[in-house]
């Protein structure tokens, strides 16, 4: 497709880099276009190299291209980094201190002249952007304002200078096709979650910091309280989970967050929920593991532990989103189905969705949470029901309410009688039955494209796909499960005598194992990438050229 325009500036952690990128998607979306941001950079606070690239198109843009039309490099590392990603009628515009070929301007000298030159520095490459695309100073001064909000005197006179430093033949290199303006905003996967949660009426978040899902805790102690949301950071993930349960107890909606190192510190209270009957829904941001592994990147690793969280038998919901609007609807249907079958959820989700921008609009209604309640009679946590759902109470009230980590009986009392520890395992089962036979009627598994090879895919790396085939102009159907623990086999067994290509960030091809241990569905490909970087459509679309 040469249709979609790519912007990129790289520097140094405190060079304002990522809020630039995001000026220069807000300036996409200014023009009617729509845009998708990508940040990469490393666990640092200073120093070290970043870049965020933005792709635009008057299409709807699933991924980012790594193959630029302008680069603005704000250091050496910058340059010599991204010279490659330039493409070939491209522009790089650099540093005058800096050693390369391109248009070299005094970024640094300039920013000397304010209070903070490293921070103000990022503002040069959206002036830059504005002078290619051929705008006017007035509609660049219109742009800064917008988007630096602080010091905005320091801010303009700085992009002027930048904007002016700019030989004749850069302006209006580029010629952007605008768009009509359409009633959208640029969100991260992670504040779609979050809105999702509260347009569904949550009451309580809980999160300690690890990315990527930190944002969510940053997103929702600015905003939750507005939302009449309880936010809280205790002290570690332990205390995370087990404050979230205490908080179901008491009748509060609770979300809690965190990437899977993180989560697994969780893993005792998701069992404890499970047997609380306790509904919860977490939230698990992937990153490069084990261990540690590598904090602000990408991967799919995590896909067999979210599914088997907890220990014991007991029934668990494990979605993907594969797009940041469907991210903020399916944050309420998951938080509406915990609660409908008391149960934990795990919305799965990946660095690439968690904490990339794009264009989106926020349609539709998100599901509302309602629970099987307590009417009249003697109340008992665990009652005995045809469904396996237990009607719920909370305090303050004269029933007893007694939940309990331990095998208990329905009153929750304790117990290690054989009969009625069947009993509770025989109904939590039943639940299990219930939640499938639910699941069967709702919408569990997207389809795009209603002919050519079939390509099997889940989480933010659809949206790689998707670009992909944009992109090479390829024919293909590309079928997203949202929901993974239980996969929807109603829906898959179309696809059971096919042998269709899997696309996944795993180094052990998890997804494609899945569809064969669950659906029965024998991949004859699978493209697997795990260097903690999300596809690049180009990339993609060769590799699916050659398969396909």
């Amino acid at each position: 497709m040469n249709d979609v325009f790519t912007f990129l500036v790289g520097g140094k952690a405190g060079q304002g880099v990522r809020s630039a990128g995001t000026a220069a998607a807000s300036l996409f979306m200014r023009m009617g276009r729509h845009a998708f941001q990508m940040d990469d950079y490393p666990s640092l606070i200073r120093g070290g190299h970043n870049f965020s690239v933005v792709s635009s198109s008057l299409e709807p843009v699933y991924s980012h291209y790594l193959e630029a039309q302008l680069v603005v490099a704000l250091d050496q590392r910058s340059y010599d980094i991204h010279a490659p990603h330039l493409a070939g009628s491209g522009l790089m515009i650099l540093d005058s201190g800096a050693d390369g070929e391109g248009i070299a301007i005094p970024i640094m000298e300039e920013a000397q002249r304010y209070g903070n030159p490293q921070l103000i520095s990022g503002v040069a490459s959206i002036a830059a952007l504005c002078a290619v695309l051929g705008m006017p100073l007035s509609e660049m001064n219109e742009v800064i304002r917008e988007q630096y909000a602080r010091r905005v005197e320091d801010n303009l006179a700085y992009a002027r200078s930048i904007f002016q430093a700019l030989p004749d033949q850069v302006h209006g290199r580029f010629t952007l096709e605008r768009g009509t303006p359409r009633p959208q905003s640029l969100l991260t996967g992670n504040q779609a979650i979050a809105l999702g949660a509260i347009a569904a009426g949550l009451n309580c978040y809980f999160a300690y910091p690890m990315t990527p899902s930190t944002s969510i805790l940053h997103f929702m102690a600015r905003y939750g309280p507005e939302a009449h949301v309880a936010v809280m950071q205790p002290e570690n993930e332990i205390a995370v989970a087990n404050m979230a349960v205490g908080a179901a107890f008491a009748g509060a909606r609770v979300m809690v967050a965190s990437s899977g190192g993180g989560t697994a510190l969780m893993e005792e209270a998701f069992s404890l929920a499970g047997m609380t009957e306790a509904p919860l829904l977490f939230v698990m941001s992937s990153r490069p593991g084990p261990s540690t592994g590598v904090p602000t990147y990408t991967e799919q690793g995590d896909l067999y532990f979210a599914l088997h969280q907890g220990h014991g038998e007991f029934p668990r919901l494990v979605a993907s989103p594969g797009s940041v609007a469907e991210a903020f609807r399916l944050t309420g249907e998951l938080l509406a189905l915990a609660w409908r079958f008391q149960i934990p959820a795990v919305l799965l989700t990946e660095k690439h969705l968690s904490e990339s921008r794009v264009t989106t609009s926020l349609d539709g209604e998100v599901a509302w949470p309602q629970e099987k309640a307590h009417r009249r009679g003697t109340y008992r946590r665990y009652r005995i029901t045809d469904d396996g759902i237990s009607p719920l109470l909370f305090p303050p009230s004269r029933e007893v309410i007694k939940w309990n980590s331990y095998e208990h009986d329905e009153r929750g009392i304790t117990t290690e009688e054989a009969e009625t520890i069947s009993l509770m395992h025989k109904k939590r089962r039943r639940k299990e039955e219930s939640l499938f036979k639910y699941l069967r009627g709702m919408h569990t598994m997207n389809t795009f494209g209603r002919t050519g090879p079939v390509v099997f895919t889940y989480g933010s790396t659809t949206l790689s796909v998707r670009e992909a085939l944009r992109h090479a102009g390829l024919e293909a159907q590309v079928v997203q499960p949202i929901y993974l623990r239980p996969l929807p086999t109603w829906e898959l067994e179309a696809y059971a005598d096919q042998q269709p290509v899997v696309v996944e960030q795993s180094a052990a091809g998890s997804f494609a194992r899945l569809l064969q241990e669950r659906a029965d569905i024998s991949p004859g490909h699978v493209i697997r990438r795990y260097d903690g970087r999300p596809f690049d459509p180009r990339d993609l679309a060769h590799r699916l050229q050659e398969v396909l």
